[in-house]
């Protein structure tokens, strides 16, 4: 049966990340990157496609478990009725791009207790079963081009397909184990102390912590921010400055449902975002990487630009069914690569040109390649702004003209035409700027509905749409605008449930898709964000106090919420939410926080 997305923590290295559940499982794990196929596949199906238990022998009396503080180093402590036993996972950094680590260092801290461990290692998602040899070492299990190797100074069994080992713990005693990953055809290399790797680890993400630039109120607050920058840095990878937007597949965003999506990839929808949320928090080399990643991963051909790309920028993505795993509380089908890569979505122009302007005004070393694609991009854009698209939601229904993408297409020829007026750049501006006033005018005229005093998903549609919030915040309109303020009360009104955001309803918009999804995380911070930029700064704080009681004891979110079962739903985590959590976290503690930089095109500052 699967586990609530509550029960499991994450630990990473920037080249992968692992799953960790409450009972010391590891059911989660791709090698040797987040793309790659998992060998631990639990997660969406159950233990015989793969897992990594470390846990005391019989009853548990209690579990309890945090990170250490300021780290992606996971500490779980046990107890049972003879002692109690910690044991800490984490993923040591690499100098080697193929050199994934998984390290869990047992310690006993009271008593006596005997601990069980079980291996069940299964490549290309759960279906292969490795070739296992016995080392001095401990194992060494193939399958085609992977392979790893367990280093333990315990011995070890095999039965049934599985790896298991019984030993016993005492005050003081540590008992390690590596997992080391390396292709099969090179020579494996160890961790030579565990214990030495472990503190290095903690010390690297503290002082990486410690980089945090956090004025605003309380311990919690600021904790809570670490967090999710820790988790965000965790989803990065580190060889090219990628950030995908959750390392699973297919979590259903309701469950039992098909709604099923692979989020190992990267978005251009959340490229200025993340650049706000970096640049605010005092990450300059991490903002800088990430618009570097954009500039390679959109080269090329403009009419080739695409709404996400692999983590190296990899352009194919296919869409794939795994039909062996069952999926997360039997939710089909399972899906590897993401067909939405495909899509038209006009919103991109927008998100793209906005993130490499507010990379220029924070003064990110400006590239004058960075100014000839932004005027590469807008040339097809002249006349493409007008054409019907799949939106910023990826909706797989009929394409339509979405407001949020005529919008970011009048973000993508105003930022130009500052870019000009502020920098002394060259290009078309007086073009640019005909074309701005003939967008906005035409998104006023129809993408607003003056009966209902409101914006509204798509032209010549009644539905609402979360997107819309973002129309103060991009600075198409100020918030005090008595459009915007309507936009919001609607917004209020007709897509709240349970005092929580749907980022649209599946009844009045047709996606393509059957069944339902969560509340959508991103769009409630969204519209905490609305709140600070008209002044409603109570609502605003109830709302963000609300989103993080919501997250798991470790600090988590995903991207979805299921409001009736109380559960977090859709791919975990989610770097989309935690992206809203640091920008909303800055909007209510700042004056000038990135809402409100992005409205005025101010520059993103610690």
């Amino acid at each position: 049966m699967s586990k609530p997305l509550e029960e499991y923590g994450l630990i990473g290295n920037m080249l992968s990340a692992a799953l960790v559940a409450r009972d010391g499982s590891i059911d989660w794990l791709c090698l040797p990157h987040f793309d790659s196929p998992a060998c631990f596949a639990a997660l969406l199906g159950d233990q015989r496609h793969g897992r990594w238990l470390i846990a005391p022998h019989g009853k548990i009396k209690s579990t309890s478990r945090c990170y250490v503080p300021d780290t992606a180093v996971l500490e779980t402590r046990f107890e049972t009725r003879t002692g109690s036993v910690l044991v800490y996972d984490f993923m040591p950094l690499s100098d080697d791009d193929e050199r994934v680590d998984v390290v869990r260092i047992v310690r006993g801290e009271s008593g006596h207790v005997q601990m069980d461990m079980e291996l069940i290692l299964r490549f290309n998602y759960g279906q292969s079963v490795p070739w296992v040899r016995r080392r001095d070492y401990g194992l060494n299990a193939i399958a085609g081009p992977d392979a790893v190797e367990l280093h333990t100074p315990i011995e070890l069994e095999g039965h049934d397909m599985k790896t298991t080992a019984r030993f016993s713990l005492h005050p003081g005693r540590v008992v390690p184990f590596t997992l080391s990953y390396h292709r099969s055809h090179r020579t494996p290399r160890f961790v030579p102390d565990r214990v030495e790797s472990m503190d290095r680890t903690v010390s690297w993400w503290q002082e990486w912590a410690k980089r945090c630039h956090w004025d605003g109120p309380g311990d919690g607050r600021r904790d809570a921010v670490v967090r999710s920058l820790i988790t965000l840095k965790l989803l990065t990878f580190q060889p090219t400055g990628g950030i995908i937007a959750a390392p699973t597949t297919s979590l259903p965003e309701a469950l039992g449902g098909s709604r099923n999506w692979d989020y190992r990839h990267c978005w251009l929808r959340d490229s200025a975002l993340t650049l706000y949320a970096l640049l605010n928090a005092g990450y300059r080399e991490e903002a800088e990487a990430w618009r570097q990643w954009l500039l390679r991963a959109v080269a090329g051909h403009p009419d080739q630009l695409q709404i996400m790309y692999g983590i190296a920028g990899d352009r194919w993505l296919p869409e794939l069914e795994i039909p062996w795993l069952p999926g997360y509380e039997g939710s089909q089908p399972v899906r590897r690569g993401n067909g939405a890569a495909g899509q038209s979505q006009l919103d991109i122009y927008g998100e793209l040109i906005d993130t490499l302007y507010a990379a220029r005004v924070a003064d990110l070393a400006p590239l004058a390649e960075a100014w000839r694609l932004q005027n590469v991009l807008l040339k097809p854009l002249e006349q493409r702004w007008r054409e019907l698209d799949h939106g910023i939601w990826e909706v797989r229904g009929e394409r339509r003209a979405f407001t949020h993408s005529r919008v970011m297409c009048w973000v993508a020829f105003d930022r130009a035409v500052k870019a000009c007026e502020r920098w002394g750049l060259k290009g078309p501006v007086d073009a640019w700027r005909r074309l701005r006033e003939r967008i906005h005018k035409d998104i006023c005229e129809h993408g607003y509905d003056r009966t209902r005093g409101c914006f509204v998903q798509s032209y010549g549609s009644p539905a609402l749409d979360a997107s819309l919030l973002l129309i103060p915040q991009v600075g198409f309109l100020p918030a005090s605008d008595p459009r915007v303020a309507g936009t919001v009360h609607a917004i209020e009104r007709e897509l709240m449930h349970g005092g929580l955001l749907r980022r649209y309803s599946v009844e009045d918009t047709d996606d393509g898709l059957e069944g339902e999804e969560g509340v959508f995380l991103a769009c409630s911070f969204w519209l905490a964000d609305a709140y600070v930029m008209q002044g409603r700064l109570g609502d605003a704080e109830r709302l963000f106090d609300r989103l993080l009681s919501l997250r798991n004891d470790l600090g988590l979110l995903s991207e979805e919420y299921d409001v009736v079962r109380r559960r977090l739903v859709g791919n975990f985590p989610q770097g989309f939410s935690h992206i809203g959590l640091v920008n909303t976290a800055y909007n209510l503690s700042r004056a000038m926080g990135p809402a409100q930089q992005r409205a005025e095109q101010d520059a993103p500052r610690a």
